[in-house]
């Protein structure tokens, strides 16, 4: 996983990507897969969420109030597992797209196949009802 920062011309704003990269096995080459974290403050530097994910709640606290630090230290271990199982997922979801997309290449070969296999036997019969 690697962390992009890509800048946007038309609306002046640095957007925070995570990228993830695999190997695309119809291909033959790496691709990698983008998802938004959100934009660069040009200001402070820091990132700002973005999206449905990126927000929190406005009534919903960034880390529980008036728990130890054990307490404290647990939930950002959670939250960091959250997000590398969140990315495993997406990984996961690009491999299952370039199975089927290898499933489907097969079948048209098999079909292919099963068409001239059918000319094949046309053509015998034909030859042995003829001679």
């Amino acid at each position: 996983m690697a962390i992009i920062k890509q800048y946007h011309k038309d609306t002046d704003t640095t957007y925070v990507y995570e990228s993830i990269s695999y190997w695309d096995e119809e291909k033959k080459q790496s691709r990698s897969k983008r998802r938004v974290i959100g934009k660069l403050d040009p200001e402070t530097g820091e990132i700002i969420p973005t999206g449905r994910r990126g927000r929190r709640p406005k009534d919903s606290p960034a880390m529980p109030e008036g728990e130890d630090a054990e307490l404290s230290r647990l939930y950002k271990e959670a939250r960091d597992r959250v997000r590398e199982l969140s990315l495993a997922v997406d990984q996961k979801d690009i491999e299952i797209s370039t199975l089927r997309n290898e499933i489907r290449r097969l079948k048209d070969a098999m079909g292919k196949i099963d068409r001239q296999l059918a000319l094949c036997r046309d053509i015998c019969t034909d030859q042995i009802s003829g001679s």
